[in-house]
């Protein structure tokens, strides 16, 4: 079949599809939606493999190329596979919107007359295979599996799938992010070898984020970054205090993040008050934009809700994943123009609310595959020049996934015997002497039941854009973290650069002139003071254990009393708690010893 889908895919669609095209293509596909299917269409493959960003239209593109194929002839029913019971009615939605009719109460036995195909969800599939496999056996069938990776998450509902939708016809598979952290196969997928020896995921289509942003299908985001102090008591009785997004070991980053989340301290508060300025500001251009905290947990979530009540004085849409109505809450939040929504795992993928352009990720969370898909909430543009801002912890992971929007991923299934996923500290622990032990870590699960959070605050600390860091740390509620809110809803993503530039010059420029006394805070401009890795941390503490071993044999002095004279010459805690700046002032310091000694 070599019909090209210009003249034939929207032969029999309604007028108004897609519903939410961009400006001005109301009756047309978006270019790479019609790309796609004209790849498709000249292939007529099995098995296709479509990724496209959150917010790109995976959902228009599937239905189009189900109506084009039922059209055709080439199958005679449609299976369409989600992750959530949520997904699976808004599948059935859309496609009634062109005319399939999909069931998305399906349980067991015929289908009736008046249905194209059936909804249903992965965990449902792997309830009963061969239910599916039997009606697919009986008519050619297209299977959709949105969101595809779902299928790994479990090694029975890929092995459901497979066993499920073997004879299927066509199967479509779409994602969003087709990255996993494990390596669990996903079912239908290929994977090519590399030349590293690495088998990685190979997508038929992909339509990534820079393109899409690049098009106008998606909004740029204004990633707002805080920092602050915490405090709080370990297992063992101690109490710890430490500023978020400085250097620290593996555990106390995660328990100075939970500190940050707390909703009894003063941390989140100011966030969900800075969040709610910034909604305002957006809504003065975008009137009926709605704002999200993705929360960790129900008892967070509620806390949450609370909190938005006493700041703005109005309730917020609490939407709680086993609450048996909360698709309902999220239909009525997307169709209305209340002011915030508080929600734990539910929206992070797949779900539709368009009007939703400002965040809070009050999650611990920190997969890119839950990261990218809690972003994409927000990037989904209904005309030209809206922005999506989104408030996150300065915690160096996920400004790293901040920074790493426009990367395109594959799902590796094989990881190289160093993984980077390893403990960052396993190796240095071999290598340090006495004097430099790193901290015995846990993984930080024992501690879930005495960890106590006990005092936060917070502080303006930058933003992140297209890969760039900008701002000066800054009080909150001051001026400074004002400019910043402050900036206008519609922007084209060029604007939104020019007018971070500007602020940070204003901000500088206004910080020389305080008095010494006043400057209080780090004042340095945001890409001057970056996050420092575990990764770079190692490399640090590793390069000070080198020059101070070869100093050990040039003066004969034992490791532990240079240890001891760098600390007292340069200040600081001991090198397993030293921060970046420590670690590198002691390396210079011990370079200049072993000059001179020279």
């Amino acid at each position: 079949m070599t019909t090209t889908t210009s003249a034939t895919s929207n032969h029999h669609l309604s007028p108004a599809f897609p519903g939410r095209a961009p400006w001005g293509t109301a009756n047309k596909l978006r270019a790479w939606q019609q790309a796609a299917m004209d790849r498709y269409i000249q292939t007529q493959p099995r098995d296709f493999l479509a990724v496209a960003t959150p917010g790109a239209g995976k959902t228009t593109f599937a239905l189009t190329l189900a109506s084009w194929l039922l059209h055709h002839h080439v199958v005679q029913q449609v299976t369409v596979v989600a992750p959530t019971e949520h997904l699976k009615k808004q599948w059935s939605e859309a496609a009634a919107r062109v005319g399939i009719k999909l069931d998305p109460e399906y349980s067991a036995g015929p289908l009736g007359r008046e249905y194209h195909g059936i909804a249903i969800t992965y965990a449902g599939v792997g309830v009963r295979p061969m239910l599916h496999r039997n009606r697919i056996e009986q008519r050619k069938t297209l299977v959709i599996l949105d969101e595809i990776h779902h299928a790994g998450d479990s090694k029975s509902w890929g092995e459901a799938c497979l066993e499920a939708f073997e004879p299927a016809t066509r199967r479509l598979a779409l994602t969003g992010t087709p990255f996993r952290s494990d390596t669990n196969p996903i079912p239908f997928v290929t994977y090519e070898e590399g030349n590293d020896g690495i088998r990685r995921s190979s997508a038929d289509y992909t339509y990534g984020y820079g393109n899409a942003l690049a098009d106008g299908v998606v909004r740029p985001v204004i990633f707002m970054s805080y920092s602050g102090n915490m405090r709080w008591r370990t297992k063992a009785g101690d109490e710890i205090a430490a500023r978020l997004g400085e250097p620290m070991t593996k555990d106390a980053v995660s328990q100075a993040w939970r500190t940050a989340l707390d909703p009894r301290g003063d941390w989140m508060p100011n966030v969900l008050r800075a969040a709610d300025q910034r909604l305002t500001e957006v809504r003065k251009s975008i009137p009926d934009a709605g704002a999200l905290v993705i929360a960790s947990d129900q008892e967070q979530a509620r806390a949450y809700a609370k909190l938005i009540r006493e700041i703005t004085g109005r309730g917020a849409t609490l939407v709680l994943s086993d609450d048996s109505g909360a698709s309902q809450r999220i239909d009525d939040f997307a169709a209305s123009d209340a002011r915030w929504m508080v929600a734990v795992r539910m929206v992070s993928e797949g779900v539709d609310v368009p009007r939703l352009a400002v965040g809070v990720y009050a999650t611990t969370i920190s997969t890119p595959l839950f990261f990218a898909q809690a972003v994409g909430r927000f990037v989904r543009s209904r005309k030209r020049g809206e922005t999506a801002s989104v408030f996150l912890p300065t915690v160096p992971m996920l400004l790293g996934f901040a920074n790493e929007m426009e990367v395109e991923r594959d799902h590796v299934l094989d990881k190289p015997k160093k993984d980077a996923d390893e403990d960052p500290y396993a190796e240095s622990e071999k290598e340090m002497d006495e004097a430099n032990q790193a901290q015995d870590e846990d993984t930080g699960e024992q501690e879930q039941f005495s960890f106590e959070a006990l005092e936060s605050d917070a502080v303006f600390d930058r933003v992140l854009y297209n890969s760039a860091e900008f701002g000066m740390q800054a009080h909150a509620g001051s001026e400074e973290e004002q400019d910043y809110l402050g900036i206008p809803g519609l922007l084209e993503p060029d604007q939104v650069q020019m007018l971070l530039q500007k602020r940070q010059a204003r901000q500088i420029a206004h910080s020389k002139k305080k008095p010494a006394e006043e400057a209080d805070l780090l004042e340095l401009p945001a890409e001057r003071r970056p996050v420092v890795s575990h990764k770079e941390m190692l490399e640090l503490r590793k390069q000070l254990n080198t020059l101070v071993g070869a100093y050990v044999h040039q003066s004969g002095k034992p490791h532990g009393v240079i240890h001891t004279e760098l600390r007292r010459v340069c200040g600081g805690p001991p090198s397993a708690e030293a921060t970046a700046g420590q670690l590198t002032e002691r390396i210079k310091k011990v370079q200049e010893w072993a000059t001179r000694m020279r």
